[in-house]
Order: structure tokens, then C-alpha cells, then sequence
């Protein structure tokens, strides 16, 4: 059944207002009374969970300022995108430990990104650390999976090592999330009872399965099927769409949700996740922009309202005291 109300989770701690996944980033999201944090996790040279959503860093911290590594960036095919940059699985902990954290959109988040080059870079042990200290869940995501093993990494072994040693593997508020379903039936192959999560995009299908099977691989849309849903109760505890999957918009751009299969998917025992919830007019349906610009905030009290009319289980917001707000009465 779902919650009285959802739970809030700090998406990337609160980068509405400072960069993400940065120790204030985390640490502004509990002060402001999240019940959870997410953080993405990939891999270092030596394996150490590191702490960022992509392993290109260059947005995210100072590493293309560094003359030390210049001569790290490079090319690479990550879930069949090219990018060019420095990746984390190219430095050792240590060395990654000397970069400093950066806002990612910093034209959209300028107050985040006076915060720019001031703070260290996380790996998974500090945020457990942080979040145990501060009293809250953490819903964890696996990032790149695929492309992961493909270089030697296995990385829900890693995830379940780090989880052990930092004691968090039988903690009841601990939650595993990913795009990609075969790490998380890896998870449940090592014998993972923590609650796992598959997350849905709104279009196209998993890295993972596409990989694997070519054209026949299973689309996030046939997922949220009756047929889908059916298979996925075999396989996780819950589901996180895309919140303009729940919020389905119709012509001009007005929720007309929740989508049936909110309540197709929490019959079936699934609990129902969303993101990520952010207020500026970039992010909202467009019934919902006002004037302003893309970084003015919208009218997202009202997008919103119909996600917590929904009676959704969890959802992930970049500025935890508006998902307070709007979420927690």
C-alpha cells in the first residue's frame, strides 16, 4: 500500500543550492528534513565508489583546470553516446580526492555555483557516513553498469562490499536503484535484500538490454504494461518513472494524471517512485511555466500537487525544503 504521504528524498543531496553531491549539498538536504539522499555511485581505477551521476567529470568538478591531468582527457563510448573529457574510472581515489565539486548548470543554479571549487569530492562511505550521522535513508543508484563490466568492473559486488563494511546492508532504510536491470538481478544473485528499484525514462529501453539483445530488448513503455508490471514484480520491489510518465500531460501542456499504471503497479505490491521534482520553468510541463526565463520558478506547487495526490511512495526533489514543503503535510 502506499505511504500517507511519500518520501522525500534530497536527489544528489539539495543542488538546487549547492553543487551536488557535495558534503553541503548532502548536508543542507537533511538540515531541511528529507527523509532520505541519493546518491549515484561509479568507479574509481582502484574501485572505490565514487560519488558523481556521470564518470565525465568535467562539468561537475575542477579536473579540466588541473594541469597535473591534462594529459587524462580522452574519448570514450559510454551507453553508445561518445564523450570527451576525464573519467573517474581513469584516476585513482586519491587522486580524485584533490578535485573540487562544480555546478552543473551553473546559468540555471548561479547561487549553487558561487559555491564552486570549495568542497571535496565524495566517495559512497562519506555520503553512508552522512546520512547514518544525520538520521535519514539513502536511496542508492548504480550508474553505467554495462559499460562498467565491460572495462572489469563488477558493480554490485562493489556496491554490496561497501554496503558491509560500512554496515549499511541490513539497514532498513536503504534502498538500490538503476536504469539497467541486470545489475539489479546481479544484486539479488548476492544475495541483496535491500529494497531494488527500476528506474524508467520516459522513452527508448535499457543500455543493458539493448547490448544484450539488439532490437528485441524490453522498452521502459512495455514495462509499465500490465504484462510488464507482472514481469517486474518478479524481479524488484518497486518502480521510478520519469515524472512526466505519472504526470501525463495532454495538449497543452496540463497534467491529467496519475497515469493508470500508478495504481496498476502499487495493486501489484510495486512501490512507485518519481523524478526528479525541481521547480524552475526549465524542468516543468509547460501549463506550468510563468514568465521570467528558464531559471525563474514556475507554478510547480500545482505540477506537483498532482504527484502528491497520487499517493506515490517516494519522490526525489533538488530542493528539499520546497519538496518539505509541497510533500510532507
Amino acid at each position: 500500500m502506499p505511504l500517507e504521504r511519500p518520501l522525500i528524498i534530497g536527489h544528489r543531496g539539495a543542488p538546487g543550492y549547492r553543487p551536488e553531491h557535495s558534503p553541503s549539498s548532502y548536508a543542507v538536504a537533511i538540515a531541511a528534513g528529507v527523509d532520505a539522499v541519493e546518491p549515484d555511485v561509479v568507479p574509481s581505477k582502484d574501485g572505490v565508489l565514487v560519488v558523481r551521476h556521470e564518470n565525465e567529470i568535467s562539468a561537475t568538478t575542477d579536473v579540466a583546470t588541473r594541469p597535473e591531468f591534462a594529459e587524462r582527457r580522452t574519448s570514450k563510448v559510454v551507453d553508445g553516446e561518445r564523450l570527451t573529457g576525464w573519467f573517474v574510472e581513469d584516476f585513482t581515489w586519491n587522486e580524485l580526492r584533490t578535485l573540487r565539486c562544480r555546478e552543473r548548470i551553473p546559468a540555471l543554479r548561479p547561487g549553487s555555483a558561487a559555491f564552486d571549487d570549495t568542497e571535496f569530492v565524495l566517495c559512497l562511505r562519506d555520503v553512508l557516513d552522512l546520512a547514518r550521522k544525520g538520521g535519514v535513508g539513502v536511496v542508492l543508484e548504480i550508474k553505467h553498469a554495462a559499460a562498467f563490466a565491460a572495462q572489469g568492473f563488477d558493480m554490485a559486488a562493489l556496491v554490496r562490499d561497501e554496503l558491509r563494511e560500512a554496515d549499511w546492508l541490513d539497514d532498513p532504510t536503504l534502498v538500490i536503484e538503476s536504469f539497467e536491470p541486470l545489475v539489479l538481478a546481479r544484486l539479488r544473485e548476492l544475495g541483496i535484500q535491500a529494497p531494488l528499484v527500476q528506474l524508467i525514462e520516459a522513452g527508448g529501453a535499457p543500455w543493458d538490454l539493448r547490448e544484450r539483445d539488439g532490437a528485441a530488448a524490453v522498452t521502459y513503455a512495455s514495462m509499465l504494461t500490465p504484462a510488464g508490471l507482472d514481469a517486474l514484480t518478479r524481479e524488484v520491489d518497486g518502480i521510478s518513472p520519469d515524472k512526466r510518465l505519472i504526470l501525463d500531460p495532454g495538449r497543452l501542456g496540463r497534467a491529467r494524471g496519475p497515469a493508470r499504471f500508478v495504481a496498476e503497479a502499487q495493486d501489484r505490491g510495486l512501490r512507485v517512485f518519481t523524478w526528479t521534482c525541481r521547480p524552475e520553468n526549465m524542468f516543468l510541463l509547460p501549463g506550468y511555466r510563468r514568465h521570467g526565463g528558464q531559471a525563474a520558478f514556475g507554478d510547480f506547487r500545482s505540477e506537483w500537487a498532482h504527484l502528491r495526490d497520487a499517493r506515490l511512495d517516494g519522490v526525489f526533489v533538488d530542493h528539499p525544503d520546497l519538496g518539505v514543503e509541497v510533500f510532507g503535510g
